[in-house]
């Protein structure tokens, strides 16, 4: 049956990320679109998934029914909210199907349900979903690693569209704690979100995190390594969002045959067991 073609629910199908993979799984061999779901009260109800996503009727209707929406679906790909999220894994996991996560801004409480959800789906869930960010982040943990906190400071620098709800970023975030894990330290407890008014010295081994909105940027980020008298810069820009929408599809095929579980984009490109 892995022969054929994965049948994937879009969830979220009206925003822009939605419209982007319904256009990326009709071009994608392997993959199929089985279902697009929105939130009750949306225009895109009712309408042709492929009107909304503007490439032409594909024969697959919105609907705000996800639960309907999940049987007989082999997976299910989700940016949209945390609590949708939550309510996404929920039924992934009733339905025993993958559910890949992009979503950013889970609190704990979030991330709770999630596992739990994860005990009968099979979830990978990222604070980025392109394999460039998920190198980069794997750079950063090694950097961090090499550069000792006593001579090299670090600091997390993200810009995003002006339209994006969270912050720092969920990718910032994601390098922010690569760079912890290098270090040896637990970044709830070193992280630096916030500056304002006299704020004294820097603290020796804290992670600064810098965030700024504005205009249509999709995403830049950079983790600078700043040392007396140099700064080792590492970085991605991002131009275009199927790369995210790319690296989704990737992630919902790469876990269709695995045991039920939570799992990254490490996990997904092969890359968690690099030191």
């Amino acid at each position: 049956m892995m022969d054929s073609p994965m049948k994937l629910v879009v969830v979220g199908a009206a925003g822009r990320m939605g419209q982007t993979l319904i256009r990326l799984i009709n071009d994608t061999p392997g993959v199929v679109l089985h279902a697009a779901v929105e939130r009750a009260g949306s225009a895109a109800i009712g309408r042709d998934a492929g009107d909304v996503a503007l490439i032409g009727p594909l024969g697959v209707t919105v609907t705000d029914d996800p639960l309907q929406a999940f049987l007989h679906a082999d997976g299910v790909i989700d940016f949209t909210s945390p609590a949708s999220s939550v309510e996404f894994a929920a039924l992934a996991a009733q339905a025993r199907i993958v559910h890949v996560i992009g979503t950013t801004g889970c609190l704990p409480e979030h991330e709770d349900k999630i596992d739990a959800a994860a005990r009968h789906a099979r979830v990978v869930k990222s604070g980025n979903m392109s394999l460039g960010v998920n190198v980069l982040s794997v750079l950063v943990k090694q950097a961090a690693r090499a550069l000792e906190a006593s001579g090299w400071d670090i600091e997390v620098l993200e810009m995003h569209h002006k339209h994006k709800v969270d912050a720092p970023s969920g990718t910032a975030l994601l390098l922010g704690e690569a760079a912890a894990q290098g270090r040896g330290i637990d970044l709830a407890d070193h992280s630096v979100r916030v500056r304002d008014g006299h704020t004294g010295p820097r603290e020796e081994g804290s992670i600064g995190f810098a965030t700024l909105r504005g205009g249509s940027v999709i995403g830049e980020h950079s983790v600078l390594f700043a040392a007396e008298g140099e700064i080792v810069t590492l970085s991605h820009s991002a131009g275009d969002r199927s790369l995210f929408a790319r690296g989704a599809l990737k992630a919902a095929t790469w876990a269709r045959d695995k045991k039920p579980g939570r799992y990254t984009m490490l996990d997904v490109l092969g890359l968690n067991s690099t030191p």
